[in-house]
């Protein structure tokens, strides 16, 4: 892997520009743009892992199961020095490292592979369980999901174990942009507390309550925050 050093002259305001450079896949344009603030505020002020940090067992694991529409990913891990803004330009090409589903063994900082429904939370307790063996009580596991993955099966019985066996150490985001087939009365939050999780909506927008939700105590509980979608915001790309 290209090691890179973080530079941190790009801030929130950089990402809409850095997203521009990539093009050839903007159907999966609004799946990408629904996950920015949240990426952006779990690198930027949550999540204990940086570039030189990458490979370090005690580092924090982030998964993005929501790996279809991998832009807004890509331009945070750019933005934080993971990887040269120079590959972006590149992305979906033959022989570029970005392709339309990350790829662990390609881009610096990616944990898994993923872009497939419903596989990134049970790899999320399948991840808790290994550092736990490995007698690394520390870090903390966190997967993004979108609100559509919750129509696969793999997830529930995810939600069911993890709530049952008190996995603290697993936090999942789920981006809620009103995609999924069924749905729950009430919501998504209150199908993960039936299951013991601790739980949490707030605008997915809002970079202050994302932060205050992603910190919160959740002790003996895996701890999920459904951040509310609902368009796509329109920002000017900014010329870096």
């Amino acid at each position: 892997m290209t090691s890179t050093s973080v530079d941190t002259t790009y801030t929130y305001d950089d990402l809409a520009g850095l997203m521009s450079l990539m093009t050839g896949d903007e159907k999966h344009g609004f799946a990408a743009t629904s996950t920015l603030d949240a990426l952006w505020v779990l690198y930027d002020r949550v999540l204990r892992v940086t570039p030189e940090t990458a490979e370090a067992p005690d580092r924090d694991r982030f998964l993005l199961s929501k790996g279809h529409g991998p832009m807004a990913y890509y331009a945070v891990l750019a933005a934080k020095g993971f990887l040269p803004v120079e590959w972006l330009s590149g992305f979906g090409s033959y022989g570029s490292p970005l392709g339309h589903h990350p790829d662990r063994t390609l881009v610096p900082g990616v944990e898994i592979a993923s872009g497939s429904l419903g596989h990134g939370l049970p790899l999320g307790v399948g991840t808790v369980h290994g550092l736990r063996a490995r007698g690394l009580t520390g870090p903390r596991v966190w997967v993004l999901i979108g609100d559509g993955e919750l129509d696969e099966g793999s997830n529930h019985e995810a939600i069911a174990y993890a709530g049952a066996t008190g996995l603290d150490r697993l936090h999942t985001v789920v981006i809620d942009n009103s995609t999924a087939t069924h749905g729950w009365p009430g919501g998504i939050a209150p199908r993960f507390a039936a299951a013991g999780w601790s739980a949490v909506t707030v605008d997915g927008r809002d970079h202050e309550a994302l932060y205050e939700a992603f910190t919160a105590p959740h002790p003996g509980r895996p701890h999920v925050v459904v951040a509310r979608v609902e368009k796509v915001v329109q920002v000017e790309p900014s010329h870096h």
